[in-house]
């Protein structure tokens, strides 16, 4: 039996939640915050707090293995008393402290960040341990940020990844030291790891999986500029300051850039380095698969990453991707077919295959089928039982 401990639950932690529920293998599921959509209190919240609280709830079968550490993230959504790190760090001690005590389980799957005192207990006791690295290794991701910092000294502040202390450093080393699985999302994080560590520890590439959507087949564009999307935050990490370069280059009124995400300077900063665009901030789910399917191409240069899921989302809709190995679905994009694979670092190379769709704009609906098909192979089902069977496996050999 496995305990998995993750600080809020996403769509990955989810998948892996309900394959080992499957499986018969789920002991605990350890969390800050699990909320039951069934309650009556979900009317009397306000719109912000009901979509908070619907990231935070699962389905009844696991929310009944759910044990929760809420207070000081309740504190840190309603008055930011805390920081991301310091719930985490609370989580990861409370796990440990449980696993000191039970012996219902013989195995503890923990992510980057949340795992160290975790793995310490599970070591100590004998227990297997599988560590989920969502992003590039620290090292890998450090040496880019800082190079990028250089590239554009202006974007720097947007590249908060560079900021983290050496003790936060050092426990992600010990992190991955004390591991025995490392499941990673893409052949970038995998290649991120340090070379001992591929060699001495299994590694599994666990490629995420796609969404189902319902195409609104009546709002395709035929005309009109060729709009390209950009979704994620604003920040160089994502390789913004490339595309705003590439867009420079293209130089044609057919070109239309949609940039959505949350700012991390004033919207007017970044206007200031490329005016021309149309910014749409941050919006629930649903209704960015809807700003997706208004688009033609989705742009993604992203420096660091793990395996930026907007991708899939987009191709999911539709949308042909220029993205870097970097973005982490190089997988799923394919040269010519799905979209175009560039050069990480290269508004050059971005601003040879916009200008590729602008001169082949017949092409687009014949890629956006390749592209959904694509999307559609890479299922949360098979995430998950990808990793059961590792599991399995590790407790096994």
């Amino acid at each position: 039996m496995i305990l998995l401990s993750h600080p809020t639950g996403n769509e990955f932690v989810r998948a892996a939640l309900d394959a080992f529920d499957r499986a018969g293998m789920l002991g605990e599921f350890w969390t800050t915050l699990s909320w039951n959509q069934k309650s009556p209190m979900n009317r009397f919240l306000p719109a912000r707090l009901r979509r908070v609280s619907a990231r935070r709830a699962f389905s009844e079968t696991i929310r009944s293995r759910t044990r929760t550490v809420p207070f000081r993230e309740t504190l840190r959504l309603f008055t930011g008393a805390f920081s991301v790190d310091a719930i985490l760090r609370d989580l990861d001690r409370k796990v440990a402290d449980r696993l000191r005590k039970i012996d219902s389980v013989d195995s503890i799957f923990a992510y980057e960040d949340a795992a160290l005192e975790s793995f310490r207990a599970a070591r100590d006791r004998g227990l297997k341990r599988i560590y989920d690295l969502p992003i590039a290794y620290w090292q890998t991701s450090q040496r880019l940020l800082r190079e990028e910092a250089q590239r554009y000294p202006d974007w720097e502040p947007t590249l908060v990844g560079t900021r983290d202390s050496e003790e936060k450093l050092s426990r992600k080393t010990e992190e991955l030291h004390l591991a025995q699985l490392v499941i990673c999302p893409s052949n970038f994080v995998l290649e991120s790891l340090p070379a001992e560590a591929r060699a001495q520890k299994q590694c599994l590439i666990a490629p995420f999986g796609s969404p189902d959507v319902d195409l609104d087949i009546s709002g395709k564009r035929n005309s009109g500029p060729l709009r390209l999307l950009f979704a994620g935050a604003l920040t160089q990490r994502k390789g913004l300051a490339d595309l705003f370069a590439a867009m420079k280059l293209v130089k044609s009124e057919k070109v239309e850039l949609v940039v959505m995400g949350s700012l991390l300077r004033p919207l007017n900063w970044y206007r200031d380095r490329f005016r021309d665009f149309i910014y749409e901030p941050p919006r629930p789910h649903g209704e960015v698969l809807r700003l997706m399917q208004s688009c033609d191409v989705f742009v993604l240069p992203s420096v660091v990453e793990g395996r930026a899921l907007v991708q899939q989302e987009a191709m999911a809709c539709g949308l042909p991707v220029i993205a870097t190995k970097n973005a982490g679905a190089d997988d799923a994009v394919i040269d010519g077919q799905t979209g175009f694979l560039v050069p990480v670092r290269s508004p050059e190379a971005i601003a040879e295959k916009i200008n590729w769709f602008l001169a082949n704009r017949a092409n687009l609906d014949g890629m956006g089928i390749a592209a959904r098909k694509r999307a559609a192979e890479f299922t949360w089902r098979a995430y998950g039982e990808k990793i059961v069977a590792a599991v399995r496996a590790l407790a096994c050999p």
